[in-house]
């Protein structure tokens, strides 16, 4: 199992967000996260690489592990878990600086200076990201001039080219029109057999089209993890059933 979480709780001071959660991420597969806004999805998600950590207050019980480790052990280094473990946001977020930078930034915080090698990782990852072709020749010119859906393609560039294990993705497509939001589903689908991906998705057609299981939360509760198929088509929780069949959320 590429990541495990163990009996999680997270409290945002007195106020308990999620509930005893226990959910196995298995390595080169989709798990989408679904369930109605404010049910905890997005906070669990953010647990996977201690985002979390940066909001003050918030207190976890339980154990995460990536390969078996667990990251939320005190010598955990959070630069090196966060490279691992990357992230992409609701809305894209580049850097305002070239095209070029927003892919490399990465890279050069780890110290890497070498402009062959920088070169090589930047058009791996466009190219990984399905941007190559379209920003090929103005790599110079700045990310906020691109389009939303170039804009969130970026963002994934930019993660993937520090070489994470594992990819977050907190409703990657929520801000992007249908065109763009297709290839987003698409780059999913054709990266997973390079990374490990959790994405919190709020489009029940999205989930099923690009996840291999998915989990239902509800009230800070993981109600029910299964393989995708499984889940839309028989799940075992009436409260599933009444999500995916529209009877409330």
């Amino acid at each position: 199992m590429k990541m495990e979480a163990k009996n999680l709780n997270l409290f945002y001071g007195d106020h308990q967000a999620l509930f005893d959660i226990s959910l196995d991420v298995p390595e080169h597969q989709v798990v989408a996260l679904i369930g109605p806004s404010g049910c905890g999805k997005s906070t669990f998600l953010r647990t996977l690489n201690r985002m979390n950590d940066l909001i003050d207050g918030v207190t976890i019980e339980g154990k995460v592990t990536l390969d078996g480790q667990d990251i939320y052990a005190p010598q955990t280094d959070l630069v090196h878990l966060r490279k691992r473990v990357g992230m992409v946001f609701q809305r894209p977020n580049p850097f305002p600086m070239s095209i070029y930078d927003n892919v490399a930034y990465g890279c050069r915080v780890h110290g890497l200076t070498d402009k062959k090698k920088l070169d090589e990782i930047v058009e791996k990852s466009l190219r990984g990201a399905a941007l190559w072709e379209e920003v090929k020749d103005r790599l110079n010119s700045s990310g906020l001039s691109m389009s939303g859906g170039q804009q969130q393609r970026l963002c994934i560039a930019r993660v993937m080219a520090v070489a994470p294990e594992v990819v977050l993705m907190d409703e990657p497509c929520s801000a992007l029109d249908p065109v763009s939001t297709m290839k987003i589903e698409e780059l999913v689908t054709e990266i997973k057999k390079d990374y490990t991906i959790v994405m919190v998705t709020h489009n029940m057609q999205q989930a099923a089209r690009v996840s291999d299981r998915t989990a239902f939360f509800l009230n800070g509760k993981l109600i029910e993890c299964d393989d995708t198929d499984v889940l839309f088509t028989k799940p075992h929780n009436k409260k599933t059933e009444d999500y995916i069949t529209g009877r409330f959320g």
